[in-house]
């Protein structure tokens, strides 16, 4: 039996909920759609708010032939048989075949270079679906022969007339004895996601026995999902107590972890640069100043991500996880930045010093701006010891190095320097 959210996806725009902004009377892709002149485009929104069956219902609308790729599984070679068996459905004066590509910003460069020559020469009109701003995700050259459509988290509201509309007509549930009397828990699990929601709502009416009326209510519901809590945890608590594992395992020095919690993060579908993203900020925050090559790893990883996509991209990950996992700890730049940031709070804007401040104007130098400033190139070993903090905070350490041995030398050095500062 195909899924709920399978069987409700709407057929046309009058059925199709959400996103009014667009689609409503009037709104600009709704014109693009009845001219029968669409443009190439980008539906940028969250999950579940209907990108894929808005690409369908046009696609349908306007006659055209419909091409899907997934980013996911697609390859170069993929878009361009799909491409060349577009050519061969062009016909005297009939209107370019729609290639439709779902989560297009896994797409790597060379991916995404290989739509351009199609887009441009009208062979097909692209349509792509993304999660992530397209501005940091879509190659330039490609951004600027489409136009971008932003979607929005459906309403509760609408959210509550999909369960009405499911509930009357879906061929399963209308015969079902079912009752809402609360919609705040199908609401609350479905975060604004009508497929989610349809999920939520089809695992809830499973238990409605024959001859029963089932009574849905908030209770009901927290019980049955927080019993299946797999299903619908993808982008949710499990999403982010995953990634914490593998941080937490690089933290701790433990590769075989590590690699671990980095196969469960691909196997379960992640997006690679979410992890790739997570490598930076670890390399920064836990090994730090203990291994400073660890960021240049990690961040040489993330751009070769961004390049190759999966599958091959679990290769360069797995390397940048077991060398930051094998390299010494130190969050002594975290520590510090974070013990300045509560000083600026607790402190409020404090004046620059005279010596510091910038003197571009005349008026400027009259004031003693800049005036009594020692350039530290002018002194033997390039320091000289001068005040660089506010007056009211002079003196204030907020870097501590620890006991490894790249930071050894950074304390021997700021011995000499800061004495004030009691290193």
């Amino acid at each position: 039996m195909r899924p709920l959210a399978e069987r409700m996806r709407p057929k046309s725009l009058e059925e199709y909920t959400g996103q009014k902004h667009l689609v409503g009377k009037d709104a600009v892709l709704r014109r693009a759609i009845e001219s029968g002149r669409i443009p190439s485009f980008i539906l940028w929104g969250p999950p579940g708010v209907g990108k894929t069956t808005l690409a369908k219902i046009i696609a349908n609308q306007l006659k055209r032939p419909f091409h899907s790729l997934s980013a996911i599984n697609s390859g170069v070679k993929d878009v361009r048989d799909t491409i060349q068996k577009a050519k061969g459905q062009r016909f005297f004066d009939q209107p370019n075949p729609i290639l439709f590509i779902d989560e297009i910003h896994r797409f790597s460069k060379s991916q995404q270079d290989s739509l351009l020559g199609a887009v441009e020469e009208g062979v097909i009109t692209l349509i792509g679906a993304t999660t992530e701003n397209p501005s940091f995700e879509v190659i330039p050259a490609l951004l600027s022969r489409c136009q971008v459509y932003v979607l929005e988290h459906l309403s509760a509201e609408e959210l509550k007339g999909m369960v009405d509309k499911a509930l009357a007509e879906d061929e399963y549930l209308k015969d079902k004895s079912v009752k809402i009397a609360s919609y705040d828990a199908l609401l609350r699990y479905s975060g604004g996601d009508g497929r989610k929601l349809y999920n939520v709502l089809e695992l809830v009416t499973n238990f409605q026995q024959d001859g029963e009326t089932l009574v849905v209510t908030d209770e009901w519901v927290d019980k049955i999902i927080q019993q299946n809590i797999a299903h619908y945890d993808k982008g949710g608590e499990q999403h982010y107590d995953i990634a914490s594992a593998l941080i937490k395992s690089i933290r701790g020095s433990d590769p075989n972890a590590a690699l671990y919690w980095l196969a469960r993060m691909i196997e379960g579908g992640e997006d690679e640069k979410f992890i790739a993203r997570r490598v930076v900020i670890s390399a920064a925050e836990d090994i730090g100043l203990a291994n400073p090559n660890a960021l240049l790893m990690a961040m040489t990883a993330f751009q070769a991500v961004q390049a190759v996509g999966f599958p091959e991209a679990r290769i360069i990950l797995g390397q940048a996880v077991v060398y930051l996992a094998t390299s010494p700890k130190s969050n002594s730049a975290y520590m510090g930045i974070n013990k300045a940031q509560e000083l600026v709070r607790n402190t409020g804007d404090l004046p620059v010093p005279l010596h510091l401040r910038n003197a571009p104007t005349k008026l400027m130098k009259e004031l003693n701006y800049g005036k009594a400033y020692k350039y530290a190139h002018d002194f033997p070993g390039n320091f000289v010891d001068q005040e660089f903090l506010p007056d009211a905070i002079k003196g204030t350490k907020l870097f501590d190095p620890q006991n490894n041995r790249a930071e050894a030398s950074i304390r021997e050095r700021l011995k000499q320097w800061w004495k004030k500062y009691g290193y």
